[in-house]
């Protein structure tokens, strides 16, 4: 339904602004996971819907809901939001510009005397960010009665504090999460819409000002693998006599090139990363052959198939690499997240909004995981829309456009609307004033 009722952009710039000023670390922004950064935009976010009259509540992870009521409050609510938290040095937009985006829409509607047939409401979900805590999607599994008292025993990387400790320091209680208590229900949900800016470059290098996102990538992760050889005399070692760890890494890192390559040729969509490759500062040295290398491996695809294949064949390269180079290869424990396919029905309604406000739009993947995928995994109607940034995320130069922000909002409202069966009447429509 196309609504007379503009988002308030004043609000979501002002409310960027308070964002930086309470966040910004010296180098970019940390929000970081339970703690002080991701505690202080949650109490902005509550007070701010306070003021506008927005109903407000926790769970016992401290997601935030923010919740204009509908005429029926018993019907499934329609929702969006995205995360607060952020990666240490990271941007300001990341997750925080789904939030933003939801409350100036409720707020308007608020504001305008806007009642929806059912409940909208934003959530503002914790510790979406695997930087902190090694586990994706934290706050929306609780949410869903996902975690038990083995994620809530985790240790946060900083602090080495559990994630039970931190929860409770934010006022959730990890004791109901642990207990698998849901305070969501997939058949209490009418559909959840993600707004996101775009984590990679495609959007700014087109002319493409929006993204209707078609699937989520699943991941399976080695965050804390390791290759250990011998430190042995650089000068007095011959090769045939070495076990050199970082002879292996360089090894292992070409091989899972080339197997990724391998996949793509032969029809797979999926990425490989080692994003972490070190020696030990205590050890290593210019004169030495290396004994230990600690690095992490981190794979993506939309397909489950291709997870397990590409995982099938690191666990050959492993092994492999360990006999040529003469190392052991521990892989440590694997982490995953699971794919997320979006709902026709929403792609093609946010698809018709671009179209009719004259936002130019393409329909494309998410390599990135988000929330949204675990709500599809629980049965919820679930859609993305990325907004174009320059820079990519998870770093300080984060570059939304708030002019390009204003449309994506002004697609979202119009999508939730649809949704939500929001009318007006002509006397509301003839006193509702734009910002």
């Amino acid at each position: 339904m196309n609504l007379a009722v503009e988002p308030d952009h004043a609000l979501a710039a002002s409310l960027f602004a308070q964002l930086v000023a309470q966040s910004h670390d010296g180098v970019g922004i940390t929000r970081d996971t339970y703690g002080d950064g991701e505690n202080a935009a949650h109490a902005l976010l509550r007070a701010t819907a306070e003021q506008y009259g927005l109903e407000t509540r926790r769970d016992a992870a401290s997601n935030l809901y923010l919740t204009l009521p509908g005429a029926d409050r018993g019907a499934p609510a329609v929702m969006t939001g995205s995360h607060l938290d952020s990666v240490p040095r990271g941007g300001n937009f990341d997750g925080a510009a789904g939030v933003v985006a939801g409350l100036a829409i409720l707020a308007a509607w608020r504001r305008a005397g806007v009642v929806p047939a059912r409940d909208v409401t934003v959530m503002a979900i914790r510790a979406e960010e695997s930087a902190w805590f090694p586990l994706s999607y934290i706050g929306s599994k609780a949410a869903f009665g996902l975690l038990d008292g083995t994620a809530t025993a985790l240790r946060r990387a900083d602090t080495g504090r559990t994630l039970a400790d931190h929860m409770r320091a934010a006022g959730g209680d990890p004791e109901a999460v642990a207990a698998g208590i849901p305070a969501l229900r997939a058949a209490q949900i009418d559909c959840f819409v993600e707004l996101h800016i775009e984590q990679g470059p495609v959007l700014d290098e087109s002319d493409d000002v929006l993204g209707v996102v078609t699937g989520i990538c699943g991941s399976r992760r080695y965050r804390h693998a390791t290759i250990r050889g011998q430190y042995a005399h650089s000068g007095a070692t011959p090769r045939t006599h070495r076990r050199d760890a970082v002879v292996a890494a360089a090894a292992l890192v070409t091989a899972l090139q080339r197997a990724w390559v391998a996949m793509e040729a032969a029809g797979h969509e999926l990425t490989v990363t080692v994003g972490q490759c070190t020696t030990d500062a205590a050890q290593a040295d210019f004169s030495k052959v290396s004994g230990r290398v600690d690095f992490s491996i981190d794979v993506r695809s939309r397909s489950v198939a291709t997870l397990e294949a590409m995982d099938a064949a690191i666990q050959t390269i492993r092994a492999e690499i360990a006999q040529t180079c003469r190392v052991e290869i521990d892989l440590g424990p694997m982490t995953a997240s699971a794919a997320g396919v979006m709902d026709p029905a929403l792609r093609a309604i946010l698809t018709a909004a671009a179209e009719a406000a004259g936002v130019p739009a393409r329909s494309m993947p998410s390599g990135a995981g988000h929330d949204a995928a675990l709500f599809a995994a629980q049965g919820v109607p679930a859609a993305m829309l990325f907004v174009r940034n320059a820079h990519g995320s998870h770093n300080p130069d984060e570059s939304m456009r708030l002019d390009e922000f204003a449309q994506a909002t002004r697609v979202l409202a119009s999508a939730l609307g649809a949704r939500a069966g929001v009318s007006l009447s002509t006397a509301m429509l003839n006193s509702c004033q734009s910002v």
